[in-house]
């Protein structure tokens, strides 16, 4: 995944585009993601693994629009590996983090590259990002089932849909 997410992450994060309709398109992309977890939420038990072009093919989609969007990434890919059933929901949760974390930063050096400065709140939201990971990762892995980490998840498609719709 990171193989092609990283560059397209970096591209993504390079351009600028007029971002209303795509924040509105990929916020109600989310908030259709968030609606089929509340809806129908279930931990499968029967995983494929997928193929090596289907990984990078996903891998480069996904970067490119948490470069655009200026997000991690993981907000397309949690949900994406879980319909896909491609691991049980724990897995998918501790592959995003390091999804998110690459890409974060990849989409940060191409935006830093256009525009040629850091965001003032830069160093605190990653410290912010980081300590929400590991807090996140550890509660998750040892004290949630699969079921209620969906719903969490719901939750978390339901503000970042909101975020790029409303939130210039």
């Amino acid at each position: 995944l990171a193989v092609t997410s990283i560059p397209l992450a970096f591209l993504g994060g390079y351009l600028k585009l007029p971002n209303h309709l795509l924040h509105l398109l990929l916020g109600l992309v989310l908030w259709g993601s968030a609606f089929r977890f509340l809806i129908r939420p279930k931990e499968e038990s029967v995983f494929c693994n997928p193929k090596r072009s289907s990984l990078l093919a996903t891998g480069g989609v996904l970067g490119f629009l948490a470069g655009l969007t200026g997000t991690g990434g993981g907000i397309f890919l949690t949900p994406w590996m879980i319909w896909r059933k491609w691991a049980p929901t724990k897995t998918v949760a501790a592959v995003s983090v390091v999804f998110i974390l690459v890409n974060s930063i990849s989409g940060l050096a191409g935006y830093v590259s256009s525009v040629r400065s850091f965001p003032q709140v830069g160093g605190i939201l990653f410290g912010a990002a980081v300590l929400g990971g590991w807090v996140g990762s550890r509660w998750g892995s040892r004290h949630y089932s699969p079921l209620w980490i969906q719903r969490l998840l719901a939750l978390v498609l339901w503000i970042a849909g909101g975020k790029l719709i409303f939130i210039p």
